[in-house]
């Protein structure tokens, strides 16, 4: 029997950006059920003992991480533009796509605040921001971001980024199928043959 690949995203993850992209149709194409997972990588980089992303924290790796995004974006077709502030927050973004997970429209919501943040450089840590995008696709915002703002909706998330510790999760993009763990961009097509073979 398929498993399904749970995508565990961050909204300020530079290369979370090309897998939310594409994680969708591929895992159409393959056959293979798909959970969309937000989380916070603040706590988890704590956790490691870190207090900023590791693309500021090392510099050479930074810039190194543009480089690679401008090639990677390329080759996808997809646009980039250095964020003016990075990492952004995405607080209410990440509660809306994880009180909302199962919605027919996660995905869409998901890939077009990746393109606020990573092409059009717009402030996703600003709430009418992300009130703005979900009337972009269709959605009531108000209503949507009362159900994320919720103690339930608040609950989503923060049970999330446990899970994810819980996982041993370390960074984003990250696929899991049937607990076993695939990090990078690079690695969806691994986390893909894997939930077929399972």
């Amino acid at each position: 029997m398929v498993k399904p690949v749970e995508f565990w995203f961050e909204f300020a993850s530079t290369y979370s950006y090309l897998s939310a992209a594409r994680v969708e149709a591929a895992c159409a194409g393959a056959g293979v059920p798909l959970i969309w997972r937000a989380f916070l990588l603040g706590p988890v980089f704590g956790a490691q003992g870190m207090t900023d992303s590791p693309f500021n924290m090392f510099p050479v790796k930074g810039a190194y991480m543009c480089t690679d995004m401008d090639r990677c974006c390329s080759d996808l077709g997809l646009p980039f533009r250095k964020p003016s502030s990075f990492p952004r927050g995405s607080l209410l973004a990440a509660r809306v796509a994880a009180a909302h997970a199962d919605a027919p429209w996660v995905g869409s919501f998901v890939r077009a605040v990746y393109h606020a943040n990573f092409a059009d450089d717009r402030d996703i840590a600003d709430d009418a921001v992300i009130a703005a995008i979900l009337t972009e696709i269709g959605q009531d915002a108000a209503a949507v971001v009362a159900a994320a703002m919720a103690p339930d909706g608040k609950a989503a998330l923060r049970s999330a980024t446990e899970d994810a510790l819980e996982h041993g999760l370390f960074g984003a993009p990250s696929f899991l199928v049937d607990g076993t763990l695939f990090w990078g961009n690079d690695r969806l097509e691994q986390a893909l043959a894997y939930a077929r073979a399972a």
